[in-house]
């Protein structure tokens, strides 16, 4: 099974930025689908981003598009989340997620994916 782990999670200004990356380790031989979930304190885990390692296409939030972006660096095994223009409602754990099945690719539904890392804690002060 993947073993994802994130780091890059920092406390910022707002309308700083932030770049987390998600290492990705023992996915076998499919390379998986990755996605960036954020919990805000006290709420529902919600998809942000989301990318298919095969074509490159991105699907991104309405809350998140035009401030963040997803890439891959496939040589490395690491996905990142550039986080531009941040707010203080950006503020929560941020968690990269992979699945297996590129039927869910690109999704940001939180019960399409399999593997969870241990998130990374963002912070943005106004």
């Amino acid at each position: 099974q993947a073993h994802l782990v994130e780091s890059g999670g920092d406390s910022v200004q707002a309308g700083g930025s932030l770049k987390l990356s998600c290492a990705v380790s023992d996915y076998g031989l499919l390379r998986p689908c990755m996605a960036w979930f954020h919990q805000a304190p006290g709420q529902a885990r919600e998809g942000v981003a989301a990318i298919d390692p095969t074509s490159g296409r991105t699907y991104y939030s309405y809350s998140v598009k035009g401030r963040f972006t997803i890439s891959q660096d496939n040589a490395r095994n690491t996905v990142y989340l550039q986080m531009d223009s941040l707010k203080s409602e950006d503020t929560g754990m941020y968690y990269c997620a992979a699945v297996s099945s590129s039927a869910y690719c690109l999704s940001i539904r939180t019960a399409r994916y399999q593997y969870w890392g241990q998130g990374t804690q963002v912070t943005v002060s106004s």
